[in-house]
């Protein structure tokens, strides 16, 4: 009897020790894949002065770098984009800034002078000519067909931003050493600084996602900030 209890008890610790086990190995998992979803950077990007959705008080703070010539960009801004703003920004619970990146040459510099010369013209209408940039961007078959011209950013800024100088705004595209060009200068070192591979790139906080696209970490990261900030 006394040994069929011993045998019992012994069943008992093995079986949780190896449910133990197997919680632990489990959460380890979640961890290691919620770290590979991210990548810690060296913080969070300066902001003043960027385009920028929500109060300046919100708790949690998202960087997109994007490129107007991106298609993924495009795709990001028609499907996560929505969702955020609609979630987190109308909300007051996260601002949103865009910061320029140039990887496609010639056209990506000339559309990223255009929207900072909007910004410094009609700062309420930037989102507006934002999204129209993007809305014009053609379909990926025809992508690499130069399309971003003076003339087509002229129009774009003509219907979505009308306190917009377009003589200025062309001044803008063509000169060098202008304000505007300072700015799309700073942002090409603000993407070297903190070494943006790929468009987009998103951060939440200070630390980048691997997938722009992986919504649900997007807003693990945002409730954690909201969390930290109580």
């Amino acid at each position: 009897m006394k040994n069929s209890k011993k045998i019992v008890i012994s069943t008992l610790i093995l079986f949780a020790a190896i449910v133990g086990l197997v919680l632990f190995l489990n959460r380890e998992d979640e961890t290691t894949q919620e770290t590979d979803q991210t990548t810690n950077s060296k913080g969070h990007p300066p902001i003043e002065g960027q385009p920028t959705l929500g109060g300046a008080d919100a708790p949690v703070s998202i960087v997109e770098f994007g490129d107007y010539k991106c298609p993924s960009c495009k795709q990001w801004g028609e499907t996560i984009y929505p969702k955020l703003i609609e979630d987190y920004v109308d909300t007051g619970k996260a601002k949103l800034s865009y910061i320029n990146v140039l990887f496609h040459g010639k056209e990506s510099i000339l559309a990223a002078l255009a929207s900072e010369s909007v910004y410094k013209q009609d700062p309420e209408s930037f989102w507006a000519f934002h999204k129209a940039v993007f809305d014009a961007q053609p379909a990926t078959q025809e992508h690499d067909n130069p399309w971003v011209t003076v003339d087509k950013l002229k129009e774009i800024a003509a219907k979505t931003a009308p306190n917009v100088d377009l003589a200025q705004l062309e001044t803008d595209l063509n000169a060098d050493g202008t304000s505007v060009a300072e700015d799309v200068s700073k942002d090409d070192g603000l993407v070297k600084e903190f070494k943006v591979q790929f468009t987009p790139s998103i951060m939440v906080n200070g630390v980048m996602l691997e997938d722009p696209f992986d919504y649900e970490t997007i807003v693990s990261l945002i409730e954690k900030g909201q969390e930290e900030d109580k």
